[in-house]
């Protein structure tokens, strides 16, 4: 009998192959650039029936990004129901709802981390959620020492932001970050029940 691990790693790699299985947008096919076309009567010099022309250092390259897939997969698996991707990121929610700090340690305990937008498209790969279920997403962003000054959780500066109109206005009252349903975001109080969104 398959272990429950080995399982949800094969359904990462049919998440990986066969993205129109996914839910929402569907995460990027894998490029295996170095799987070349075999000839017509199937012979080709070193050619083994049965596998694939590569050189071993290739064959070891390409295992080694699908062992990087699987395990973030692996992790996206654990909260079910939806993925997105954009860039090198992959985003999925479980639909469920809950305050700041659970979101954090729901998507921690998942292998991953609360959804973080740095450029439009990630914004957009969160936004999905946010439209799919009408509700606010609390976003991998908090207010600095200094009022109404936001950063990344780890302390950096944000280089990307979309601010709805005349926000951020809690002026150190409001230390979370959320995101509208038209992608925008507005500084809030941490104890509100927002989807969880994580990155992976």
């Amino acid at each position: 009998m398959r272990s429950p691990r080995l399982f949800h790693k094969i359904l990462g790699v049919a998440f990986l192959l066969f993205p129109c299985c996914a839910q929402g947008k569907p995460a990027g096919s894998f490029p295996l650039s170095s799987f070349a076309q075999l000839p017509e009567d199937g012979i080709d010099q070193g050619f083994i029936p049965g596998f694939l022309p590569m050189v071993d250092n290739e064959v070891e390259d390409v295992i080694r990004q699908l062992e990087h897939r699987i395990s973030r997969l692996e992790g996206v698996l654990h909260l079910e129901k939806m993925i997105t991707e954009s860039g090198g990121k992959i985003f999925a929610t479980n639909g469920k709802r809950a305050d700041f700090h659970a979101t954090m340690k729901k998507c921690k305990e998942a292998g991953g981390s609360i959804a973080t937008p740095r450029n439009p498209g990630e914004n957009d790969a969160i936004l999905y959620f946010v439209k799919s279920f009408n509700t606010y997403a609390y976003l991998g962003i908090k207010e600095s020492l200094i009022p109404s000054k936001f950063q990344f959780l780890d302390g950096t500066q944000l280089t990307y932001t979309n601010w709805y109109l005349h926000e951020p206005s809690g002026k150190g009252e409001e230390e979370c970050v959320e995101m509208y349903t038209d992608g925008t975001w507005n500084d809030r109080k941490c104890n509100q029940n927002h989807l969880i969104v994580c990155q992976f």
